[in-house]
């Protein structure tokens, strides 16, 4: 590690002050950035902790959907959402191990914007709305790409509404290791249609399957999938598997996403 000057504000007018400072960067639980900090791939000058900051935390339920502040940790969904919002809650219990569960935050998830993490299949399924700071973004124009996003310089996620599907199911193929989905499909069912999202599987990062939501969308049943498949062309391809392979795990998956709705 290295010298930084760390600040913990109590409110988000505080933060965006503090960010608004040269070389500042936010941490809110720290999972993915302590690590590049550690190994020097990160060196900012500032570190604004978003976990001192009681508005950006907790959850409720509000007009159909379920708010959730973006400092709130994934043990806190897991505990909270499930009377609202089941499969959500799944997701969030499933997540790392305990460690990562009570430090992480949904907020930083969708920040960060790993391609294999859960959370961003939930949001875009569910046609979330990322509000931050600033401004209010929706899921299906927020996610960017690979660890891309529609977030600007210093610009912090301070909740996410997640719309409650009539039924809903997450389920991922783990990477044993990480415990982060080598492939996760979440299918959500709505009265004007179905949402599709998929994580773990491109090289564009988290995506909607157009043709599944279609097939779904007229027939919610497992055997509405038999006829379509991914190409492995655009899918990413490790020692835990190639891009047909991933592929492949996609139609499985969403069956089994369907079936347990």
């Amino acid at each position: 590690m290295y010298n930084f000057e760390f600040v913990k504000p109590s409110s988000i007018a505080e933060a965006v002050k503090a960010l608004a400072e040269d070389g500042a960067q936010p941490l809110s639980g720290g999972q993915t950035l302590i690590p590049t900090l550690k190994q020097r791939l990160n060196q900012p000058d500032m570190l604004v902790s978003l976990t001192g900051i009681a508005e950006m935390k907790g959850i409720k339920a509000e007009g159909g959907a379920l708010v959730i502040g973006g400092a709130t940790p994934h043990a806190a969904v897991a505990a909270e959402a499930a009377a609202h919002y089941p499969a959500l809650a799944a997701l969030a219990g499933n997540i790392g191990d305990p460690a990562v569960r009570n430090r992480g935050t949904i907020g930083g998830s969708l920040a960060n914007n790993d391609p294999s993490a859960c959370y961003p299949s939930a949001a875009l399924a569910s046609g979330a709305t990322i509000v931050t700071d600033r401004r209010e973004i929706a899921a299906d124009d927020y996610f960017q790409g690979m660890f891309a996003t529609a977030l600007d310089e210093g610009e912090i996620i301070t909740a996410v509404r997640l719309p409650i599907p009539q039924k809903a199911a997450y389920v991922k193929f783990n990477q044993p290791a990480s415990r982060f989905a080598l492939t996760g499909v979440f299918v959500a069912k709505f009265a004007d249609g179905v949402r599709v999202a998929i994580t773990g599987a491109s090289n564009d990062g988290v995506f909607r399957w157009a043709e599944a939501e279609a097939a779904l969308s007229a027939n919610f049943a497992p055997e509405a999938l038999e006829g379509l498949s991914l190409s492995g062309d655009n899918m990413i391809s490790d020692l835990h598997g190639t891009g047909p392979y991933r592929a492949h795990l996609c139609k499985v998956l969403a069956k089994r996403a369907v079936a347990a709705a």
